[in-house]
């Protein structure tokens, strides 16, 4: 059975779904009352992050009677739920942001993004001895935005609870070192130097794991840098739906057939498009404020219960079996996003340059 097809499956009963989503809802709330702490938010602890930290100590807590009658409510949370959060968050972003950045910005944006997750799926399964899928999650969520692109990524490459909760809890964290260290670079150079705020900018968004942690990132800059930042961002964020449709095709290609025998089809992961096409609509500038107010917390909720879901399904005990290899290929990735993505903004911003 295809990813396609799977997701046309017919949901559970009402009754049955209940439980789990109730338990998700109860999560999700906690976590994004949470979110609004000011000390937890100058740290880039978002609600979604959050959330799963939430579920993840709730889901080893409660009695096992209690998860397994909410089970058909969790699945529906963290799977056709999530896509919905996926597709609602293309009203976050505009074509018009594209323009902000130049080419410039676009040509390191997706050099960024193609490096990274190319190094994650040879060094994952290769140096690390990372499974393929953890591999691709932990790569893609240092590589486009993080814990959303591991949740986007999921479905495409069917990845399990726990190799989920590894790549988002290997992202977060590292994400989380770069929020503090972009800005110390920052001021450290400015001190001996006058630094291009601009170009700053468009390395911190271009390399920064989480939207949140860039906005902290360059909020604890200069407006310059942080207004380049947050677009750059954006920009990575729009090539979510893209590289989601690529990676369908490359997965499916790569699980092949028997001798003789057609190769499955493409699993076209329609959110993406769902997700493009909001962004497109956006883009138009014909939706009322109050709409787009009520979609990104409809959005905030959405992915908050998938979020909540994804910590109550996941073991303590199946991430410690992942042992240190996910952190040591996250730091890998964040090493060649803070040196990498330099290098590779440099030279874009050069060539560009050049008469």
């Amino acid at each position: 059975m295809t990813a396609a097809t799977r997701s046309f499956v017919p949901a559970p009963p009402i009754p049955r779904l209940l439980p789990g989503l109730l338990l998700a809802a109860v999560v999700a709330a906690a976590a994004t009352a949470a979110g609004r702490v000011g000390a937890l938010q100058s740290h880039g602890l978002s609600a979604l992050t959050l959330a799963i930290a939430f579920g993840l100590v709730a889901g080893n807590l409660l009695p096992t009677p209690v998860l397994t009658v909410s089970a058909a409510g969790l699945d529906l949370a963290r799977q056709r739920l999530l896509r919905a959060g996926i597709v609602l968050y293309g009203l976050r972003l505009t074509f018009q942001d594209i323009a902000h950045v130049g080419v410039a910005g676009v040509v390191v944006a997706a050099t960024v993004l193609a490096s990274t997750f190319a190094l994650a799926c040879v060094l994952g399964p290769r140096l690390f001895g990372l499974d393929r899928a953890t591999s691709m999650l932990i790569g893609a969520g240092s590589a486009i935005c993080g814990a959303a692109a591991v949740l986007a990524t999921e479905p495409v490459v069917r990845g399990r609870p726990e190799q989920v909760a590894v790549a988002v809890a290997t992202v977060v964290g590292f994400g989380s070192v770069a929020m503090f260290l972009y800005p110390a670079l920052y001021h450290l150079l400015a001190a001996v130097h006058p630094v291009p705020s601009a170009a700053f900018g468009l390395w911190a968004g271009s390399t920064i794991h989480e939207v949140a942690q860039v906005v902290a990132a360059g909020h604890a800059m200069d407006p310059v840098a942080a207004d380049t930042a947050v677009i750059a961002k954006m920009v990575r964020v729009m090539m979510l739906a893209p590289f989601l449709l690529a990676l369908s095709a490359w997965v499916a290609r790569s699980r092949g057939g028997a001798p003789g025998r057609p190769r499955p089809p493409i699993a076209i992961p329609w959110f993406a498009l769902g997700f493009v096409a909001l962004a497109g609509l956006r883009s138009l500038e014909v939706l009322p404020a109050a709409v787009l107010a009520a979609a990104d917390t409809l959005d905030l909720a959405l992915l908050a219960l998938a979020m909540a879901a994804l910590g109550l399904t996941t073991r303590v005990a199946a991430m410690r079996a992942a042992g240190v290899a996910p952190l040591a290929l996250g730091a890998t990735l964040f090493a060649w996003l803070v040196i990498g993505g330099a290098a590779i903004g440099a030279a874009v911003q050069a060539l560009v340059a050049a008469p």
